[in-house]
């Protein structure tokens, strides 16, 4: 992959930069501006050197059509301020308003595109409507930088088919994330250690069956731990069960003990009559969930035995949270994973945040982003990565055109 120093001279260039600003959003207020200040630098960068930079990204899922709620208006003011300099925004992603903003660019200056997902181009199945957006967003540039790593899992118009049109090279933010997940897949240093959590076992059978062979133990929570406690004959209550991966699961716990991975999972579990804040809750024993109760977070027994499970390993990576993290009374057990990857970032460790809903916990409970080795702000890009997939955003770099 070619970095951006390898483009040449971009004084007065036209740079089409695809950023990940897919951020959350209350109204018009950004409740976790992380992905915004991580796309800051290489925009920064291509603006210092003399670049018109113009900025692509999604937000949410429209259909292919504007939504006022999906709007990146916010987005553009929020990346000024971050910037510390006007951001022209285009209320559309290739019509009039992008070409306008684009022709009156000066050298440095940054444009902002509408929402990409609001031309049903982006994200098409069709090769030929997929191309065809990509060639007017191509149209626009003089080259192209990859820089939202949240989307080089995809194949779309502005993360592959605008690659192969274009001088291409891959931002700071995507080669930072990438030397990360080589470093977890191609020689971690051990003991390596990986936890798992969210909602869904069936969300990361790949890259659990991935993991066996190249982590040395596995912690389990969140929702998906019912199916593994179901699978050792475990009561769990109402809690989240996918009872037609039971037997997938039992697979895997087999498979780890023939090759020696140790899999932890939870002692304790604290147990809800309702998915509510409000909802009479107690801590149980993880292998007697009341048929009456369901599981919304590891117990404080577990938060202690994820703890000590984590103590002296050398490499950590950690996606999806151990329980309903966003309501206060099942918050503890991420909150005890997150220090625990704290204190062994202080020690040396490398420690790496899965990113999606990994990365709002651990901001939303306090810590701050330098606590931990590496944020990243790709979850499902960083799994499918670490299962061995190839990602088409980032293969294309390495095409010859």
């Amino acid at each position: 992959m070619k970095s951006i120093a390898e483009l040449g001279d971009l004084r007065g260039k036209r740079v089409l930069v695809r950023s990940d600003l897919n951020v959350p959003l209350d109204g018009t207020t950004i409740t976790d501006d992380g992905r915004i200040r991580a796309s800051v630098p290489t925009i920064k960068q291509l603006s210092d050197a003399g670049a018109r930079v113009v900025v692509c990204a999604h937000l949410g899922r429209p259909k292919g059509a504007p939504e006022d709620k999906y709007s990146l208006r916010p987005v553009a003011a929020r990346l000024g301020e971050l910037l510390g300099r006007d951001v022209t925004f285009a209320t559309d992603t290739v019509g009039e308003s992008a070409k306008a903003a684009v022709d009156a660019a000066g050298d440095g200056d940054v444009v902002l595109l509408e929402n990409l997902r609001f031309n049903p181009g982006e994200t098409s199945k069709d090769e030929a409507e997929r191309g065809a957006f990509a060639g007017e967003l191509a149209a626009l540039a003089d080259a192209y930088v990859s820089d939202g790593f949240g989307v080089v899992h995809r194949k779309q118009a502005s993360v592959y088919d605008v690659a192969r049109l274009l001088p291409a090279a891959v931002g700071g933010l995507v080669e930072t994330e990438v030397g990360v997940l080589r470093r977890l897949t191609e020689d971690p240093d051990r003991p390596y250690a990986v936890v798992l959590g969210g909602a869904k076992v069936s969300d990361k059978l790949a890259v659990i069956d991935n993991l066996i062979q190249t982590a040395d133990r596995l912690l389990i929570g969140g929702g998906m731990v019912f199916t593994f406690l179901a699978a050792q004959d475990y009561e769990v209550g109402r809690s989240l069960l996918e009872a037609d991966q039971v037997e997938t699961v039992k697979g895997y716990l087999e498979q780890a003990r023939e090759r020696g991975v140790e899999i932890v999972l939870p002692v304790d579990i604290v147990a809800a009559t309702e998915f509510s804040a409000d909802a009479d809750h107690e801590v149980v024993p993880a292998g007697a969930i009341p048929a009456d109760r369901m599981g919304l977070d590891i117990g404080p027994e577990s938060g202690v035995l994820f703890a000590e499970k984590l103590d002296g390993c050398r490499t950590v990576f950690w996606n999806g949270p151990m329980g309903a993290f966003e309501m206060e009374p099942y918050a503890a057990g991420t909150a005890a994973v997150a220090k625990a990857l704290v204190e062994l970032t202080e020690k040396g460790a490398l420690t790496v945040v899965g990113g999606g809903d990994s990365a709002a916990a651990v901001r939303q409970l306090g810590f701050e982003d330098d606590q931990f080795g590496h944020i990243s702000t790709g979850g499902g890009a960083s799994l499918e990565y670490l299962e061995g997939k190839q990602l088409p955003g980032l293969t294309v770099l390495d095409e010859e055109k």
